[in-house]
């Protein structure tokens, strides 16, 4: 896809209906002749909407107007092209925590869990969190957690009557954040969406639970790292190997062979990813044609679930209805 289609993709498949100064941004970018032949000095993985409008941001550049953001890139291009080149989309969104909870609770307790492109590692706290599913409003998690995420759910969503007991957590990230470093999370935080403040205060406060005890992140790749960390998992729990809109940064190949590596570990996988990067895994998945972008959620490479990019939503797919009773 060229970097004009991929903004227009943006546009219409991620920003539209959630985020009206990105997806004015990124018509913008995508009919943009000199915005466009900036972008084409970087390589190509350094082209992406969300880096260059978080990376304006971290800045403290504009993003709410089109004329004055494409002022600001051609101004600013060469301070900005050098946060693009070391900076990566480590979004670390909490509320995808609630798209995973399901299986996670469900799994033989207590957990090891294991993380492919953890970023900050704040999936890795999902007992630490509280979570909100449907109408009714029924809620887990410790009553004094300061984070309070909430889902839409539709389907036999086999709702969690408890939030997992986690007794070892580690993290596998080419360039991990620390959640002790201000920077980093300045960073994490230039990665939300400027209209998106419940998200801003989620990592926040999720932020500062990890920084009471911070999270075991080995910087390296999810190939050759992760059978070394895994191995360090104690025996006595299950291991759990999840990740969650992370592999669409991956080449194809390397996908498939790190899928292929993850089935041979003990334990679990869990992925929460755009039906893109396991086509084959994700063929049968009844996925909308048109309108937002989603996540399939699979264990051990069966879909079970369907939810918004960045886990607003949760839909149990009916034909996993016998994976877990639903409650």
């Amino acid at each position: 896809m060229t970097t004009a289609g991929r903004y227009r993709a943006f546009g219409t498949r991620q920003a539209r209906g959630s985020s009206p100064a990105y997806e004015r941004l990124a018509f913008a970018v995508a009919e943009d002749a000199r915005l466009l032949a900036l972008l084409g000095e970087l390589p190509e993985s350094r082209r992406q909407p969300n880096l260059l409008f978080a990376a304006t941001r971290y800045l403290g550049g504009p993003v709410e107007d089109p004329a004055a953001f494409r002022d600001w890139v051609i101004r600013h291009w060469g301070e900005l092209a050098a946060v693009l080149r070391v900076r990566r989309t480590q979004t670390n969104e909490v509320a995808r925590c609630g798209v995973l909870l399901p299986v996670l609770a469900r799994l033989p307790q207590p957990l090891a869990l294991l993380e492919v492109g953890a970023s900050a590692g704040l999936f890795l706290y999902p007992d630490a969190y509280r979570y909100r599913y449907g109408e009714d409003a029924r809620t887990v998690g410790p009553a004094d957690s300061p984070v309070l995420l909430r889902y839409a759910v539709r389907g036999p969503v086999p709702l969690p009557g408890r939030v997992p007991e986690v007794v070892w957590r580690a993290g596998i990230d080419l360039d991990p954040l620390d959640v002790t470093v201000d920077e980093d999370l300045r960073w994490l935080e230039a990665l939300v969406w400027p209209e998106h403040h419940e998200r801003r205060a989620w990592l926040r406060a999720a932020a500062e639970i990890a920084r009471a005890d911070p999270p075991r992140l080995v910087r390296g790749d999810l190939r050759t790292a992760l059978p070394a960390l895994a191995a360090r998992a104690p025996r006595d729990a299950t291991l759990v190997v999840f990740h969650s809109s992370v592999l669409y940064q991956v080449p194809e190949p390397d996908r498939a062979a790190f899928a292929d590596l993850v089935r041979d570990l003990p334990g679990h996988w869990v992925s929460n990813e755009d039906t893109e990067v396991f086509p084959a895994m994700t063929a049968a998945v009844p996925v909308p044609g048109h309108g937002p972008a989603v996540s399939v959620l699979s264990l051990d490479g069966r879909p079970l679930a369907l939810s918004l990019s960045h886990g607003q939503t949760l839909e149990w797919l009916p034909a996993a209805a016998d994976v877990f009773p639903a409650g």
